[in-house]
């Protein structure tokens, strides 16, 4: 039998790890991967937007020295980043019961990082936590 090879073509389709990745969880940390942040230009601090008509968060990336611009933290050792926007969810009564993900998280034409909560989904990691095992094991 004569085989049939087909050649695979390679870099039409993001690795796993090369996507935007960010979460909020309900004490107000947004969290970014690595990637995600270097995609906005790695930028030092973030203004922190949001549309209430849309109910989206919308982050614009700035220098530290920049009127209401909120600090970008190390979250993780592989280089995950973190902003703390507490203020935000007070101020405009944003309730979450969960931590969730925005999988459509995307930039737009002036380089704002617009994250959705209509179509944020709870993070499968938030859900399958080990606290919520141990909490329906009592």
């Amino acid at each position: 039998m004569r085989p049939d090879w087909r050649e695979v073509p390679r870099g039409d389709i993001q690795p796993q790890n090369a996507g935007m990745y960010v979460t909020l969880n309900p004490k107000g940390l947004i969290a970014m991967s690595r990637v995600t942040w270097e995609r906005m230009g790695a930028p030092k601090a973030f203004v922190v937007l949001f549309d209430t008509v849309n109910n989206r968060i919308g982050l614009k990336p700035a220098a530290l020295a920049v009127r209401n611009a909120y600090p970008v933290r190390v979250h993780t050792s592989y280089g995950g980043k973190k902003i703390r926007v507490y203020r935000m969810m007070r101020e405009f009564r944003i309730d979450l019961p969960e931590t969730v993900r925005f999988y459509d998280a995307d930039t737009d034409e002036d380089g704002v990082l617009i994250l959705d909560l209509r179509t944020a989904k709870i993070s499968p990691r938030a859900a399958n936590h080990w606290s919520k095992n141990k909490a329906a094991d009592r």
